[in-house]
């Protein structure tokens, strides 16, 4: 099953008000395991950009009232694509998997108002999984917000000092695996990156570039050796 966690940023909340979306962030995931695929790019919403918007994710400098020179981490838009220049690639990501966005509602109106104004297939709502209305009904009367998620669920979201759709789609992705049960289905790793190109049920999660380190110190590991000696030829870790 392939899903694609996905968050947006915007000028403003309302597209029929003529505002625009100015970033898309996704990420992939097969069987519920994340498979390192994104998707990420700013887009240009051929608009100013309200100081309230701007408040919230810190894009667009170059297009408020009154511009300024972007100050570290600040992204400028007017040299990004405008949406109908990206819309087709983001479409053919997307394809037929099911959508994890928190308030599905807003960003599903955001994507299909861009893909209408040019002329490609609209995104069904019934694609999307809303994890705010997941949240609402699993701790009804509690915080639903991705913050307060966050802090239920212990996952670290310190690095999200302002709104990026990147970053909110990864966080995403972590609160929907505790959301529908805190686990991941299947840790079996594979060396072949063909099957999850294909999109292949024998898919599995490559291994990583670089190993973990090992968290066993040296002592517990001269301790371990000690014991494991003790216990002569027959010990299971003397096994090939």
């Amino acid at each position: 099953m392939r899903e694609i966690v996905l968050d947006t940023e915007t000028t403003g909340f309302d597209p029929e008000s003529g505002d625009r979306i100015v970033e898309i962030g996704a990420v992939e995931l097969w069987n519920h395991v994340a498979t390192g695929e994104t998707y990420h790019v700013y887009i240009n919403p051929e608009r100013s950009m309200p100081e309230e918007a701007f408040g919230v994710h810190g894009i667009g400098p170059d297009l408020l009232e009154n511009p300024r020179p972007p100050e570290k981490g600040e992204v400028t838009l007017k040299d990004k694509p405008v949406f109908a220049k990206i819309g087709h690639d983001f479409r053919e990501f997307v394809g037929d998997a099911q959508l994890v966005i928190h308030n599905a509602s807003f960003d599903m109106k955001f994507l299909n108002a861009e893909l209408k104004w040019m002329g490609a297939p609209l995104i069904l709502m019934e694609q999307a999984l809303d994890t705010l209305a997941i949240a609402r009904k699993r701790f009804p009367g509690s915080p639903a917000s991705l913050d307060a998620l966050c802090r239920r669920f212990n996952i670290d979201n310190s690095n999200r000092v302002l709104h990026g759709a990147l970053l909110d789609s990864e966080i995403l992705a972590e609160v929907y695996l505790e959301l529908i049960g805190g686990r991941q289905p299947d840790f079996g790793l594979s060396t072949s990156a063909s099957s999850a190109a294909g999109g292949s049920d024998d898919w599995r999660p490559t291994p990583r570039a670089i190993p973990l380190p090992s968290r066993i110190t040296e002592d517990e590991r001269a301790a371990h050796e000690a014991f494991v000696e003790k216990l002569g030829d027959s010990a299971l870790w003397t096994r090939a």
